[in-house]
């Protein structure tokens, strides 16, 4: 049993920074007769073009996804500079991708092309139906501000399908971030996988993060860009310090992660994470902000005993997890970092089995979100081991 759990995924990881020997060594980790697709993320500090030709020289045949990141998760836990991966055996994974170039005019029928398309390349291999035993991730770049436009789309074209995701990053230089997908790595595109399995399987997001008693009103916004001008009828910069008690020039990126406002929708808070302070204090945001909404001050609470609690019910359900594929916020692991906690969800990180990578934004069920830890828990019962 335990040969055949080695088949149905293997985790990978390369901290070479030289091209090809990445590609050696996680071929070396992963390659088997019965491999069918590899998921990968990978440092954006890599030559990409020479990756991108290494990658295919190594694991010719079979189909590789992945994307740049702000950070990895490894099997060894928390990694930098480096490429994590796992590899699915497609006697228990039947496994599907599609590239999306057109981010700005991506529509409803684009969204039902795509989706049909998984479906008859999955569907083809395993006796299963779809529905039920499927799941989808989508790697979209995290720059391009257009996650909402994509998944709403995606959303409604997969129907009762769960879809999780992230953007991917660039570590923090927030300059350029890329996706993987035919041989190449490419900007301003998102990579959409269908994952057929007869395993149990569970997308979830999580996060730790209380209300205050504090509201700011967005009363001066440029949707499109995801800028906020004013709130509370002041400069946003000023206003939001003034809410922390800081001076603007205080601002940071820790101060984001620590300090992170949210939109209340249907009793849930849904984290609106800032990404930078502008010269003319404004503030960009990673999520859609809109005129007239109401964001809530936030506090981190406890996030450890939320992480745990997060994997002893899903241990509960779906019994000793075979993997977690994870997406989790860059400003999480700023957080985690902050407080001295690496060790320990680390550690906790490896005990789940968790392969992943920090995002500049994640993705659950058409909705785009900020400071979670979302992904798919994929236990070991089921029908679906390779025999």
């Amino acid at each position: 049993m335990e040969e055949d759990l080695n088949d149905v995924v293997r985790m990978a990881l390369s901290e070479s920074s030289d091209a090809e020997s990445v590609a050696q060594d996680l071929a070396r980790q992963l390659m088997h007769p019965h491999l069918g697709c590899v998921l990968f993320f990978c440092s954006a500090e890599y030559d990409l073009p020479a990756l991108a030709a290494a990658l295919e020289q190594y694991f010719g045949g079979v189909r590789l996804v992945g994307c740049t990141t702000a950070g990895e998760i490894t099997p060894q836990g928390y990694g930098r500079g480096c490429v994590s991966a796992v590899g699915f055996d497609h006697r228990s994974f039947s496994i599907a991708a599609a590239r999306i170039d057109a981010l700005d005019s991506f529509s409803l029928l684009d969204a039902q092309q795509v989706v049909a398309q998984l479906t008859e390349e999955c569907r083809g291999s395993r006796r299963e139906p779809i529905t039920g035993h499927s799941f989808a991730l989508t790697l979209l770049d995290g720059l391009s501000s257009r996650e909402e436009l994509v998944l709403s789309a995606l959303n409604a074209a997969f129907g009762r399908i769960p879809h999780f995701g992230g953007s991917a990053g660039d570590d923090n230089h927030l300059t350029r971030t890329h996706v993987y997908h035919d041989g190449r790595f490419h900007t301003g595109a998102a990579v959409v996988v269908l994952v057929h399995t007869a395993l149990d399987f569970e997308v979830f997001t999580t996060h730790h993060i209380q209300p205050r008693e504090e509201k700011l009103v967005v009363t001066a916004a440029d949707p499109a860009s995801r800028t906020v001008f004013e709130l509370n009828a002041e400069p946003a910069a000023l206003e939001y310090a003034r809410l922390l008690g800081l001076d603007p020039q205080q601002l940071d990126l820790k101060t984001f992660a620590l300090h992170p406002l949210a939109v209340r929708l249907g009793g849930q808070y849904y984290m609106r994470s800032i990404q930078r302070v502008n010269a003319d204090l404004s503030l960009t945001f990673y999520c859609a902000v809109e005129n007239g909404i109401v964001l809530t001050a936030m506090q981190p609470g406890p996030l450890l005993p939320n992480l745990r609690g997060l994997f002893e019910r899903l241990e509960r359900r779906l019994g000793p997890l075979l993997l977690t594929i994870g997406c989790d916020c860059f400003l999480r692991r700023m957080e985690v970092e902050a407080r001295g906690l690496v060790a320990d969800t680390a550690g906790l990180l490896v005990d789940q089995r968790v392969i992943g990578f920090n995002t500049y934004g994640e993705q659950f069920n058409g909705m785009h979100i900020n400071q979670t830890f979302t992904g798919v828990a994929i236990g070991r019962s089921g029908r679906g081991l390779c025999r």
